[in-house]
């Protein structure tokens, strides 16, 4: 008996051990010897296996380890080729480079968990254009054309902000918010703030800046107690409520009031970046300075320059990531200090031919009124030149470290940090100023080319808020 139950035992083991080689390929994403001949591997995988990794694809091209769209995960256009599961790159180098994709899964187990796993990529993996705040990808920008109009209750803040825009004096405008006070307008937009989208807070900050310019307000914090002696406590709280929501406080300035009022004529398609838009389209305002069937004031127009600026700015702040960390003795210099030097003229020559239609463009007391406070707070710095100063050194030398933070005060949070980034990075660069040769010729004229820049734009500034009757070449 004993032998019997043995020898049985023994054929079981033997016929299972048989089976084996002979497995479904794929069952197991481990076992080799069911591995489909010319499977693709990814990632660290392939790394191990010595496969190069893949290209990223064109726009509209397919990746040699892009699968399919599903309904639930659309294939973004221009997204690089990625392998199911893995890390979409950004496509961004230098220090705005996203870091490499992880590991893929073997195509025979993504096949089998494609169902289950497509709602979980399309939720979690990371948009295939890059961050929002990213100033290689398109400067200080915002990442979308800003919101025409608002919807709901917040309607009412629009038409607000139309019709301070163009009103006659301060007090007029300060009519308009006394009484959507009385009209529990500001109260009830107040509750609703949290509601918003990052988006539409952005738009609401805009309109509440347009509101603020106007009534005389833009100097104020809307938390210290003593602005209540000043304005009207509702408007306050709905201010702060805003600030709170985009986490910027001083956002009553250029930026807001120039870069989120400006939008295409028409809609553009989705896969054109923003500062190509600003470049190449008929931008119209959002909340026009001047009445409705006239043309555009001369504060219209100088928001509508700063805004092309930014967008003609872009090349500066790639130039800007080329030159951080960069040694002064690198070959790299000084071609990337030339080329900075190019752009900047060009910007220059951009400002200059803004400056005719500017000169020709009606002014009203109230417009000049608005404009001398923006520059009294220092309020009119366009971001480009403040990244242009961050690289060279001049801002630093001429304002101190205090008065240049003061200036970078209206901007976000995201964008200081990126400049004091600049600071740091740029400074081996910075160090030509007290050389000699021609690598610091190059560096000496970049910094002559943005002072001669920087002037032609306070000469706009002065011709948008005095009348003037001389040419701005002069000026400049």
């Amino acid at each position: 008996m004993t032998t019997t139950t043995t020898t049985t035992t023994m054929a079981v083991t033997s016929a299972t051990a048989s089976a084996t080689p002979g497995a479904t390929p794929g069952a197991t994403p481990g076992a080799t010897p069911g591995a489909t001949p010319g499977a693709t591997v990814t990632g660290s995988t392939g790394a191990a296996a010595g496969v190069p990794a893949a290209r990223p694809a064109a726009a509209g091209e397919a990746g040699p380890s892009a699968r399919p769209a599903t309904a639930t995960e659309p294939a973004a256009e221009g997204a690089p080729a990625t392998a199911p599961g893995s890390r979409i790159p950004t496509g961004v180098s230098g220090p705005c480079a996203a870091s490499a994709p992880g590991p893929g899964l073997p195509p025979t187990a993504a096949a089998s968990a494609e169902n289950s796993a497509s709602a979980e990529n399309s939720a979690s993996a990371e948009p295939a254009t890059a961050s929002p705040h990213d100033p290689c990808a398109h400067g200080f920008l915002p990442e979308r054309p800003p919101v025409r109009s608002m919807i709901g209750t917040w309607t009412r803040l629009d038409a607000m902000a139309r019709a301070a825009a163009i009103a006659p004096d301060r007090e007029a405008a300060i009519a308009l918010v006394e009484r959507a006070h009385r009209a529990d307008e500001l109260s009830a937009l107040r509750q609703r703030v949290s509601r918003l989208s990052l988006r539409n807070a952005e738009a609401a900050a805009m309109r509440i800046a347009v509101i603020a310019v106007s009534c005389g307000w833009c100097g104020l914090d809307p938390q210290a107690p003593a602005a209540r002696e000043v304005a009207d406590g509702a408007f306050l709280d709905l201010w702060a409520a805003i600030a709170h929501r985009i986490d910027h406080d001083q956002f009553v300035a250029l930026p807001t009031l120039a870069l989120h009022n400006w939008v295409p004529e028409r809609k553009p398609r989705r896969h054109i970046p923003i500062d190509q838009l600003a470049r190449t389209e008929v931008l119209v305002p959002i909340v026009r300075w001047a009445p409705e069937g006239q043309p555009l004031s001369r504060l219209d127009r100088l928001m509508l320059a700063a805004t092309r600026l930014e967008a003609h700015g872009i090349w500066l702040f790639r130039l800007a990531e080329t030159l951080a960390g960069r040694s002064p003795d690198d070959s790299s210099t000084p071609t990337a200090l030339r080329r900075l030097v190019r752009v900047q003229h060009a910007l220059r020559t951009q400002l200059l031919a803004e400056a005719a239609e500017l000169t020709a463009a009606p002014a009203t007391p109230q417009q000049r009124a608005v404009l001398g406070a923006l520059a009294e707070q220092g309020a009119l710095e366009p971001p480009v030149l403040q990244a242009a100063e961050a690289v060279l050194g001049i801002g630093g030398r001429r304002m101190g470290e205090g008065r240049r933070q003061m200036m970078r005060r209206h901007l976000p949070a995201q964008h200081r940090a990126w400049l004091s980034a600049m600071d740091r990075h740029c400074a081996p660069v910075r160090t030509l100023a007290h050389r000699g040769g021609p690598d610091a010729a190059v560096y000496r004229e970049a910094q002559e080319s943005l002072i001669a820049l920087r002037r032609t734009y306070t000469a706009l500034v002065q011709a948008a808020a005095r009348p003037t009757t001389g040419p701005l070449t002069a000026a400049a």
